[in-house]
């Protein structure tokens, strides 16, 4: 596997949000995690990211322990594994211009500078639906489901293997969350793309993912592929979940 978490244990002072996870990408992957409010998602994509340690157990990178004192491997880390946050609002810096934001990536990681860079922005925003007029602008001139596009670009201009998604369509209107999740079916396609896909939406986690980890309460409750899950959950919080969403086409 690629990024994986073992038996990993998180809290906060007393209350315990993550208990004994395991689970993982492996490359060309699409896993969902699923589950409402306080089933502990966002530590766990926080564990993932590297923004938080666990107590218990290990997050692994390419079956290394993740150590930031290990400048080699915390480099190819931030390769490798590049983000997509919820809100396209608050996510670019409004005082960039968009190749400075989609750029931004090759310059931190030292991947390229100068004609090589700019060539592998404008592929980049070509890849996710967009001209390169849009390069000279700000993020305010656009919608949010432009900016969302202009996120995965940033996302992908590195050619991460893994990208970890927290509720990428949430804040979208209906017609603009299926044009992303289409995007991101057509990025996965093209790229071997890899995907840890955050979400409270089963029907969006559907839409992208083979296989879904149901949480409650810091815990897996129920794991296996999201067709399976959809068409005969085992437990009853799942059942709870599925019985509410609205269907999308599954991955």
């Amino acid at each position: 596997m690629i990024l994986e978490l073992q038996d990993a244990g998180f809290s906060y002072g007393a209350r315990r949000v993550v208990d004994g996870v395991t689970f993982g990408v492996s490359a060309g992957e699409a896993v969902g995690l699923v589950g409402e409010s306080g089933a502990g998602k966002s530590t766990i994509f926080s564990l993932l990211l590297g923004l938080a340690a666990p107590d218990e157990g290990a997050v692994l990178f390419d079956g290394q322990p993740m150590n930031r004192r290990d400048r080699a491997l915390m480099r190819r880390f931030r390769t490798d594994v590049q983000t997509v946050f919820q809100d396209p609002y608050s996510s670019l810096d409004p005082r960039q211009r968009i190749d400075r934001i989609v750029g931004e990536p090759l310059r931190s990681l030292g991947i390229a500078r100068g004609t090589a860079a700019a060539g592998m922005v404008a592929d980049a925003v070509r890849a996710v639906g967009l001209d390169e007029d849009v390069l000279g602008r700000y993020p305010h001139e656009f919608s949010g489901g432009q900016r969302q596009r202009i996120a995965i670009a940033r996302a992908v201009v590195s050619k991460p293997r893994v990208l970890l998604a927290d509720e990428p369509v949430s804040a979208l209107d209906v017609t603009t969350r299926i044009q992303v999740i289409e995007l991101l079916r057509s990025l996965r396609r093209e790229t071997g793309l890899a995907l840890v896909m955050v979400s409270h939406d089963l029907s969006a986690v559907a839409a992208l993912c083979e296989r879904t980890v149901v949480l409650r309460d810091g815990r897996i409750v129920e794991e296996g592929t999201t067709r399976g899950i959809l068409d005969a959950p085992r437990t009853e919080y799942a059942r709870t979940l599925v019985s509410a969403i609205p269907r999308l086409p599954a991955a």
